[in-house]
């Protein structure tokens, strides 16, 4: 900690890509997780004011590890979430960040896209009818103030850029509910050519309040139809 302390802000930024550069020459997530664990909470520090304390890294290990980690309300989950999601996303393959609906999925991506933003990963979020990416370049210093004090309860929509579906999935980082990603699966099976599609192939997702997601959603089915052809 005491070292990525002393990094300026354009270093820490700059840590990603060493992080990329080991992975591509063969080390595995595991054995950059400490540093890359601590470049993200150096860099909540320095865009929340918020340093994730032990037992929150500690859950960050577990959600990593593809297990289950019960936290109770306002014990920052949210904020834990951005340890492994970093973390996997290093490997440009994407991560999903499965929220409960469109309006948590927005105040993330605002809200912990300061994070990602510092450390040079891009973040999108989709919605019902709209999907975006976070732009740091509207952010004034007012605003910023009131983001970071209102953090959990205002979404500053001012930071959230429309793009298509398919620019908000090439995010390193993409926000959404179940069911956005669930339905934008069944349209990308029902596409003619790849150009239709919007998602990419899917490497790793944290689910936010996993009990509701895959034991209760679980019982709506996701249904989807195309227009018949017409019969000769």
């Amino acid at each position: 900690e005491k070292e990525f302390k002393e990094l300026s802000d354009a270093q820490l930024k700059e840590k990603s890509a060493e992080f990329k550069k080991l992975l591509a020459n063969g080390y595995s997530l595991d054995t950059i997780l400490p540093e890359a664990f601590a470049a993200v909470r150096e860099a909540a520090r320095r865009t929340l004011g918020q340093r994730h304390f032990d037992v929150q890294l500690m859950g960050g290990i577990v959600l990593h590890r593809g297990k289950i980690a019960e936290m109770k309300t306002g014990e920052g989950k949210t904020l834990v979430a951005t340890l492994p999601t970093y973390l996997n996303a290093l490997e440009g393959k994407g991560a999903h960040v499965v929220t409960v609906n469109d309006y948590l999925s927005r105040r993330d991506a605002v809200w912990m896209g300061q994070v990602h933003n510092a450390l040079g990963l891009s973040v999108g979020c989709i919605n019902h009818d709209s999907s975006f990416l976070y732009d740091s370049s509207h952010t004034s210093k007012a605003d910023d103030k009131e983001r970071d004090v209102e953090g959990g309860f205002k979404v500053v929509h001012e930071f959230l850029r429309p793009v298509s579906r398919r620019e908000a999935y090439r995010a390193d980082i993409t926000y959404g509910t179940n069911n956005e990603f669930g339905f934008d699966y069944l349209r990308d099976n029902m596409a003619y050519e790849a150009g239709q599609m919007s998602q990419r192939e899917h490497h790793f997702a944290i689910v936010d309040e996993v009990d509701s997601i895959l034991i209760d959603e679980a019982r709506t089915p996701l249904i989807i139809s195309a227009p018949d052809e017409d019969s000769g």
